[in-house]
């Protein structure tokens, strides 16, 4: 998909598919922001600790900084689009 220049500020925009179990480790971004939209089956996102649904449709935003980490709880493949925007200077 897209690629660090090929749009300003947007870092990368990319698909992820985690099967029933599978988790995506924590980590953070130190500058940018990480937008996550579900497109099919159900998981969770943790962030800094806050556990949040991830349920078909959904769309969350993490921050810079922000520790986070993806687990599909469903019994399908969790697909998930995301992106990266750079964050201001």
């Amino acid at each position: 998909m897209l690629e660090s220049g090929d749009l300003p500020h947007v870092t990368h925009f990319s698909q992820a598919y985690l099967g029933p179990g599978q988790v995506a480790s924590p980590h953070a971004h130190v500058d940018m922001y990480e937008v996550f939209f579900v497109e099919a089956g159900a998981g969770t996102i943790c962030v800094d600790g806050e556990s949040y649904p991830l349920l078909t449709g959904a769309c969350v935003a993490v921050a810079p900084g922000e520790v986070h980490e993806v687990a599909n709880t469903g019994a399908a493949e969790l697909v998930l689009t995301y992106f990266g925007v750079q964050a201001g200077e």
